[in-house]
């Protein structure tokens, strides 16, 4: 594996855990600011934080898995 190839790779790690961070933001600013008003939104939002948060578990592990076979 090239050094670029795991820089793409440490790349998208770092893209999934800024939008998983985002996702989780906006869920706690739903439960700390609108509910119980918004539960309704509660569903759709936690699923989009843990699909985030699933995403970046990925490509955190792909990332780990080309460092140690690049080294």
């Amino acid at each position: 594996m090239t050094p670029e190839e795991l820089k793409a790779i440490q790349k998208a790690a770092r893209k999934a855990k800024r939008i998983a961070t985002e996702r989780a933001g906006e869920l706690h600013d739903l439960v700390e600011d609108r509910l119980p008003g918004a539960y309704e939104e509660l569903p759709d939002m936690a699923q989009a934080c843990y699909d985030a948060c699933k995403a970046w578990a990925e490509a955190e592990a792909a990332f780990k898995a080309a460092e140690t076979s690049a080294s």
